[in-house]
């Protein structure tokens, strides 16, 4: 059996097919890790959400920002935005099958046999893999819920910024979600900026990478996350592989075999068409 980690799909479904035959995934033996952000920005998330969830066992997945967001608009009564590309999910006939079983998939998967962790955006470094996991299970709890619709009318905003052992109710859950969906950069203090979206570089005045950090640089942790295109798939602290290559913008879609550490990548476009 192998197991591929898989970046950020965004509704890219035709390259997601592509990559999957260049490593001749076999769906009775090898196993899928998604790092979250199947939907949105590209044009087929219905077909992305319907193969991820005919998988069964043979995927494990994690939510992002954008299934998040996907959530909130049928479950919360958000509107969707200008941009959004999530209409044909909306209005399938197994749309509710399909977002049932999305708000089911956990925040954080942790394999503690293999020695990986995978989120959507990354581990904040004073949490270890174990308790970003139980911190996960409370959000987790409201999700999968009859009264998951209160929670997501109230999950958006960037505050708090920090997390703090004693927050409560929705400031904690929105901390716990910011942290595991959209952290970038954060500072010493564990403050998040959730503005700046740009390279590890282009960090803001007294920010860094999370990864960066001392406490993460010094883990011996293996994590595996998505959500950060702009990093094009580098990173040079050891036990930490950034998931997302860009697809949706024209980049790459990647997978991680995790057996060996090996790379596979197919481009946005077949070659035919990127000529």
């Amino acid at each position: 059996m192998a197991i591929y980690a898989i970046g950020d799909i965004q509704g890219c479904y035709e390259p997601l097919q592509r990559l999957l035959d260049q490593v001749q995934f076999d769906p009775a033996r090898d196993q899928l890790w998604l790092a979250g952000d199947l939907v949105n920005r590209g044009p087929q998330s219905l077909e992305v959400l319907r193969f991820a969830r005919s998988l069964g066992h043979r995927v494990r997945c994690v939510l992002g920002n954008h299934d998040l967001h996907l959530l909130a608009i049928y479950y919360g009564g958000h509107s969707a935005r200008s941009n959004d590309t999530l209409a044909p999910v909306l209005g399938a006939e197994d749309a509710a099958e399909l977002l049932d079983w999305l708000r089911f998939q956990p925040l954080v998967v942790l394999d503690e046999g293999r020695g990986w962790c995978m989120s959507h955006a990354g581990i904040p470094p004073a949490w270890s893999v174990r308790r970003a996991r139980r911190l996960a299970q409370e959000v987790e709890a409201f999700l999968q819920s009859d009264d998951c619709a209160a929670f997501f009318r109230d999950m958006y905003g960037n505050k708090p910024d920090r997390w703090q052992a004693g927050l409560q109710g929705m400031n904690r859950l929105r901390v716990i979600v910011n942290y595991l969906t959209r952290m970038r950069f954060i500072d010493a203090d564990g403050v998040l900026d959730l503005t700046s979206k740009e390279g590890a570089d282009t960090a803001p005045a007294g920010f860094t990478p999370w990864f960066d950090a001392a406490a993460r640089k010094a883990s011996a942790d293996r994590l595996l996350f998505g959500h950060w295109a702009a990093l094009e798939g580098r990173v040079t602290v050891p036990n930490v592989y950034a998931l997302d290559t860009g697809c949706v913008w024209g980049g790459q879609l990647s997978a991680l075999r995790l057996d060996d550490q090996q790379w596979f990548r197919v481009p946005s476009q077949p070659p035919e068409v990127s000529k």
